[in-house]
């Protein structure tokens, strides 16, 4: 993962296309759609997705750790709550500290071995954790087994006689989930450029230079590995208040599978990508399985595809595409005339 391939710094234009994207997100709720339970629904799941995808992209996009256990924190989150909600009452907001608490412990305690590994042994690693802790929720009948848990009631925010936060509301959900979306975003986009993102950015470059300058590698690769377990964890718990089910697919090794494949499509390093990439992939899956029923066929196909076209994802490609667009639009200059251009930014410039 070299720095080449990597876009940190997003130029006006797409920062104008994520802002639109944004408006249009706002714009939905009252649109008046058909259906509109359904597009709300789905939204909402690519959006904690999308977020799932941030958690992710901290590691690999910034700090160059690549984990194909990333779920384990997403699922636990999610059972966390399931355990803990009353089956015939609302269950109060207190739940999501503590369900975001155990993926931090979890992530914390994983991350203590983890990290002392490197490469395809840190791979490894991350997703035999991951398994164990699938296998352990698969078997364990008092968690539902294969089966799963169900969350039957949502969480409900009330003064006196007044609901203010009603989460069984779809159109209440949707906008809490793109609130914590944005929030997100522009936190870890403040880490990115903090002088602690940029000690992580010097990790994924190149980590021996950066222990030669004095810095405590080990100490910066946990703090952005407990983080970004936190952040898979609050998705999770997102996830399992707006689905109302559980189940141990939600640990396993395809869905670290999966959050990857959406940092790869949308592009590492910025976070922006991140969220176009799972919005991408999420509607690519729901086009694909209408389409036909080798869905998996194309699907694969269209991922290699942007990795032979766009190796920095969507929105690397974009950034290309108004490149060359600006290049293409200058004026062409004569040879000595730009000589003569040279000299006289030169001479002004002294």
């Amino acid at each position: 993962m070299t720095a080449h391939a990597h876009l940190e710094h997003l130029p006006r234009a797409l920062q104008a296309v994520l802002a639109l994207g944004l408006l249009a997100l706002l714009a939905v709720p009252w649109l008046g759609l058909d259906n509109e339970r359904y597009y709300l629904q789905l939204l909402t799941q690519m959006m904690v997705l999308a977020l799932f995808a941030m958690s992710l992209d901290l590691l690999q996009g910034v700090t160059g750790l690549v984990s194909l256990g990333h779920a384990a924190f997403f699922g636990l989150a999610g059972y966390a709550l399931a355990l803990t909600a009353p089956p015939d009452q609302p269950p109060s907001l207190w739940t999501l500290p503590l369900a975001v608490g155990v993926s931090t412990v979890a992530a914390l305690v994983i991350g203590f071995f983890a990290v002392r590994t490197r490469g395809i042994y840190f791979i490894m690693v991350t997703m035999a954790f991951a398994q164990m802790l699938y296998y352990a929720v698969f078997d364990n009948k008092a968690l539902g087994g294969s089966d799963g848990l169900y969350v039957m009631v949502r969480p409900v925010i009330e003064w006196g006689q007044t609901r203010w936060l009603d989460w069984d509301d779809p159109r209440v959900l949707y906008h809490v989930v793109l609130a914590v979306l944005v929030v997100v975003y522009l936190a870890l986009r403040r880490l990115l450029f903090s002088p602690f993102g940029r000690v992580l950015v010097g990790i994924r470059i190149n980590e021996h230079r950066m222990r030669a300058l004095g810095y405590g590698t080990f100490g910066y690769k946990l703090a952005a590995f407990t983080v970004a377990g936190a952040l898979a964890g609050l998705a999770g718990y997102l996830w399992a208040v707006q689905t109302g089910f559980v189940n141990p697919e939600l640990l396993g090794f395809h869905h670290s599978a999966h959050a990857v494949m959406m940092v790869i499509l949308g592009g590492m390093g910025n976070f922006a990508g991140a969220i176009v990439g799972a919005f991408a992939f999420e509607w690519l899956l729901h086009l694909a399985k209408d389409a036909t029923k080798h869905w998996q066929l194309l699907v694969g196909g269209f991922i290699v595809l942007v990795v032979l076209v766009a190796p920095r994802g969507l929105l690397g490609l974009l950034h290309d595409v108004q490149r060359r667009t600006e290049v293409a639009r200058r004026p062409t200059v004569a040879p000595d005339e730009a000589s003569a251009l040279t000299m006289a930014e030169t001479h002004h410039g002294r």
